[in-house]
């Protein structure tokens, strides 16, 4: 059966996408939000497990009982920070979960966790030098930096023991409040759209293919992973029988990249280095056949959870789909258009095969029957039989560069 466009719930896609971003899941504590998902996907008629580790797991069934599965992986952890130190002066010193600027942070609220569960201590974080009235230009002229902000709690302590009578201590995680708006026009204000916004978009496509009764033209896994913004990411809790893995996380719109809030993206590269080249084009061609608005980027400063999952020894081709956010890991915005494209073309990615079906059914075949030339011709003749020896090798060396048979 054809893929085809599915009725795709946004009221559905905006609801869950509002309680996630108000489900507090800095790195390292995230239990609430993927309970939440996990009831989410309950709802749905499917089940999951998590691992050890908190990562949780779930699966549509395929037609197929044998040969090679895929896999989509987004992240409920958000960048956030930890209590280092009580200060003299009865306010809290941060460090960063997860890399962002403390350019960001100046001004946020937050709640902090204190190790009594039925208490939550709310608290802003100000630069060292917050009164203009105090110190007039050295509050422009104040370094940017974690040393340079402090979180001032909304309860009286005026000093360590203040802050230790509150229950406060070394550790504790500090969340920065997201404050979800959506505008009259569709656009997503809030921080933690990375990836509230992508685990959001796949909800939904596994919403729309189990409303429609349609089942994926592959057994697709998904993995819902919590330590994405501290690098582990997809480390483990992947099915041994992947052979395709989809991350869906933030793009990155900024002057110099091509994403944009209102399409899909398809990354090409990022600081890791290149997706496969089967898979990635495979989705393109996948999007324009059916009108999906995407548009292709390479990002510098980034990685995803499939970085974690290659590292780790994923034998798996692997490619990242995104929502574009303006003003990533700071005061992030994204639109309803965007996500509406990204979750369209995961339904109809889940509705096709994978790219190569039978020679990626095992981990390895003959190079023989390897079917690259199928999407990457190699020369206009098609392969040759046998090696390529040393005189072809020569003999091709003073051919046309632009011609394909020279390649």
């Amino acid at each position: 059966m054809s893929p085809r466009p599915l009725a795709i719930d946004l009221d559905y896609l905006r609801q869950v996408l509002v309680e996630l971003l108000e489900i507090p899941s800095p790195s390292g504590r995230t239990d609430h939000v993927q309970q939440y998902v996990g009831e989410r996907l309950s709802a749905l008629g499917i089940g999951s497990t998590l691992t050890r580790r908190g990562a949780l797991s779930a699966c549509l069934p395929g037609p197929r009982a044998t040969g090679a599965d895929r896999a989509i992986v987004v992240h409920t952890d958000t960048i956030g920070g930890m209590v280092k130190r009580l200060k003299e002066n009865g306010r809290l010193e941060l460090k960063p979960i997860g890399t962002h600027s403390a350019r960001f942070a100046e001004g946020a609220h937050v709640r902090i966790f204190t190790d009594d569960l039925d208490r939550v201590i709310t608290g802003q974080v100000l630069p060292l030098k917050a009164s203009g009235h105090r110190y007039n230009e050295g509050v422009d002229s104040q370094g940017i930096g974690w040393e340079q902000v402090e979180v001032r709690v909304d309860e009286p302590a005026e000093d360590i023991a203040g802050l230790r009578a509150l229950g406060i201590d070394a550790g504790d995680f500090v969340a920065f409040l997201p404050n979800p708006t959506v505008t009259p026009h569709g656009y997503v204000k809030s921080r933690h759209l990375d990836d509230k916004a992508g685990v959001a978009a796949v909800l939904t496509a596994f919403k729309a293919l189990v409303d429609a009764g349609v089942r994926p033209a592959v057994t697709a896994h998904l993995l819902v992973t919590v330590t994405e913004e501290i690098g582990h990411g997809a480390s483990h809790g992947l099915d041994p029988d992947v052979a395709e893995i989809v991350s869906v996380d933030a793009a990155v719109v900024a002057p110099g990249q091509q994403s944009r809030e209102d399409a899909a993206t398809l990354a090409m590269g990022d600081g890791v280095g290149p997706f496969d080249y089967h898979l990635t084009r495979n989705l393109a061609s996948v999007a324009a056949e059916h009108g999906v608005r995407l548009v292709r980027d390479v990002f510098d400063y980034y990685r995803s959870d499939v970085a974690a999952a290659v590292e780790a020894g994923a034998h798996a081709r692997v490619a990242l789909l995104g929502f574009g956010v303006d003003a990533t890991h700071g005061h992030e915005r994204t639109h309803l258009d965007g996500l509406r494209h990204l979750t369209q073309l995961l339904c109809l990615y889940l509705q096709s095969d994978l790219v190569f079906p039978e020679w990626d059914a095992e981990p390895e075949g003959d190079l023989a029957d390897f079917p690259s030339l199928a999407v990457q011709p190699a020369g206009g003749e098609g392969p040759r039989e046998g090696p390529i020896g040393i005189a072809d090798a020569a003999g091709a060396a003073g051919a046309d560069p632009h011609s394909r048979s020279a390649v």
